[in-house]
């Protein structure tokens, strides 16, 4: 009984359906029929023009996105806890060639106005010190909180006031978008670039890239290409993302996964760290009651001396989260 991770879930059989018809020849690259199509469906989706880049991890999806927004010389303000800076391995560095990373604080894994500036106002002008150019976040946070659009508004006036663009690692945007039943464009606030989860939520492999504004697209594309992320046959990643939001597949299949983080939350109670706002689950438990609930079949990652980690997707089994919320109500 499998909550390790989204990432462990299955392909969804619509997008196994939708890289089957797009079989057979084609241009190659990015000139194919299916990937045309990108830039238009997500444009319809948020209510603006963008450009859409597919990548096969959101790594490289978000660090292409930083490169887009700030050179080498610059800083981006993320929270210390963000994946940009604890799980990529550097990347956005490398990509950037050189940008900091310049870590904020914040509860739940969220930024706030006072914890950026906090990095932002001891900051002294000149070329003595890294000046940052954008700031990035994670909606929904690495501890499962959401962002609300009011909170993103307050972020992106402060950001905007200081000069700076935004990024947006929506590794489970999704998820996000599904709890607070607001527009795709609510949800994303005022980012200038988003990193669409696909594979968490559905998707085999391939992710989105959002620029919203378009004129990035081309250098995008030279970064891709560059990196060694443009892939011969792109179709197959591009009717993956067409297969999740055409029909809305990738809000019902994010529904399902919070529907299941939510039972499970319900179930701890008390023990929990965070609220659940998404399809993570943070609680306490001990090392002899982790080692309980593991004896019953139970896959989840420990967080620490003293707590759990458990992740639902969009394929958890009904009988799976109801076992593990009465074993956890049990304890």
């Amino acid at each position: 009984m499998q909550f390790l991770s989204d990432n462990a879930a299955a392909v969804h059989p619509a997008v196994w359906a939708a890289m089957r018809a797009a079989d057979g020849a084609d241009v190659p690259y990015h000139g194919d029929a299916v990937t045309a199509r990108l830039d238009a469906v997500f444009s319809h989706l948020f209510g603006r023009d963008c450009a859409v880049l597919w990548l096969a991890s959101g790594t490289a999806a978000n660090s292409i996105a930083l490169a887009e927004l700030v050179p080498p010389h610059g800083g981006v303000i993320c929270h210390r806890d963000a994946h940009v800076e604890t799980s990529e391995g550097g990347a956005p560095a490398f990509f950037t060639h050189g940008a900091k990373l310049m870590l904020a604080d914040g509860p739940g894994a969220k930024l706030t106005p006072e914890s950026i500036a906090a990095v932002i106002d001891p900051i002294t002008p000149g070329v003595h010190y890294i000046q940052p150019h954008a700031l990035s976040l994670t909606q929904s946070s690495e501890e499962g909180l959401v962002y609300r659009p009011a909170e993103l508004a307050a972020i992106t006036d402060m950001a905007r006031g200081h000069g700076l663009r935004i990024h947006m690692d929506g590794a489970r945007f999704a998820n996000a978008a599904a709890f607070l039943g607001c527009s795709p464009a609510e949800a994303c606030g005022g980012a200038d670039t988003l990193a669409f989860g696909c594979v968490k939520n559905g998707g085999m492999g391939a992710e989105a890239l959002v620029l919203f504004d378009p004129a990035m697209a081309e250098s995008a594309a030279i970064r891709r290409k560059r990196s060694g992320h443009l892939q011969s046959k792109g179709r197959y990643l591009a009717a993956q993302l067409l297969a999740l939001i055409e029909g809305d597949l990738w809000l019902k299949n994010a529904r399902a996964a919070n529907q299941s983080a939510a039972q499970i939350g319900a179930a701890a109670g008390e023990r929990l760290l965070f609220p659940v706002e998404a399809n993570q689950v943070f609680l306490r438990l001990s090392g002899a009651e982790r080692a309980a609930l593991r004896a019953q079949g139970f896959g989840f990652y420990d967080r620490g001396d003293d707590a759990a980690r458990i992740v639902t997707a969009w394929d958890s089994r009904e009988e799976d989260v109801t076992a593990l919320a009465c074993a956890i109500a049990n304890l």
